[in-house]
């Protein structure tokens, strides 16, 4: 038997309690078309919204974020101490030298406060995501301090207000920012990921922080996007993200890293792809 997605256990539920779309979604007050695109699996309510959803249906909350299974698994959201990390980044850096890094830290946590990462589980503090991508290099044997600073703030220039100017680094890693950051490109974000990409696999730094950021999210898209969006960006990571390996192996220092990386996600895409 098919697992029931967590789409059609919503439907399911909504119509079993005898409700149309437009009256649950005044219920939650939602407009109607956000709760079309949940029970097509289009899009996944956050954790608030899920609550609402199972106080109005009678139903646990669990079972409208993942679907009905026979199994009943105990999900794991953030898997990692963003307190820890930090002081793990600090000690490291101080003891290497790494002045960027050690400027970046606060900055990014600056940058990001208040800003959630978007999970089924549970509202995730968005710091959690640079951090794991810096202890990441850093357990790969990646001491590097343009890396594990472009790491840090890979993000801050897309997700805030701060310019690539703005960023206490390196004119090296302040390009390495703004290369992997799609709102320094001209234009929507689908008609330009071919001048993205090619931007990025002319810069090796660029393409290492690409790669970890991908190897990242995929380990944690099961637990935010459809199955739709997964299998996008299997494809996607596949055409795009595995050839900017090449880039980063450009640099004799980072091959250990990037064979990690390339095993890591041919791994994941390939438990994906049976799934999907």
């Amino acid at each position: 038997m098919n697992r029931m997605t967590a789409g059609q256990k919503m439907a399911a539920c909504r119509r079993a309690k005898g409700m149309s779309q437009q009256e649950l979604a005044e219920r939650i007050r939602k407009p109607v078309g956000t709760l079309r695109s949940w029970e097509a699996d289009e899009e996944n309510p956050n954790p608030s919204e899920v609550h609402q959803l199972s106080c109005v249906l009678d139903v646990p909350a669990d079972e409208l974020a993942h679907g009905a299974s026979p199994v009943k698994w105990q999900y794991r959201g953030q898997l990692s101490d963003e307190k820890r990390m930090y002081v793990f980044i600090l000690n490291r850096a101080e003891a290497a030298d790494m002045r960027q890094t050690r400027l970046a830290l606060p900055f990014m946590r600056r940058a990001h406060e208040g800003q959630m990462r978007k999970s089924q589980s549970e509202m995730i503090p968005y710091e959690v995501h640079p951090l794991t991508m810096a202890c990441h290099a850093l357990m790969m044997g990646i001491e590097d301090d343009d890396v594990i600073a472009a790491l840090l703030l890979h993000d801050v220039v897309e997700d805030t207000n701060y310019a690539p100017e703005d960023l206490p680094v390196s004119d090296r890693v302040r390009a390495a920012v703004r290369l992997v950051s799609y709102n320094t490109y001209p234009g929507a974000k689908e008609d330009i990921k071919p001048e993205y990409y090619r931007h990025i696999s002319e810069c090796p730094l660029a393409s290492l922080i690409k790669c970890i950021d991908r190897c990242n999210n995929v380990s944690c898209m099961a637990d935010g996007f459809t199955k739709k969006r997964m299998a996008e960006y299997v494809r996607e990571t596949e055409e795009d993200i595995l050839p900017l390996l090449e880039t980063a192996a450009s640099v004799p220092a980072w091959n250990n890293a990037v064979w990690l990386v390339r095993y890591q996600l041919h791994a994941l895409l390939e438990t994906f792809k049976h799934l999907l």
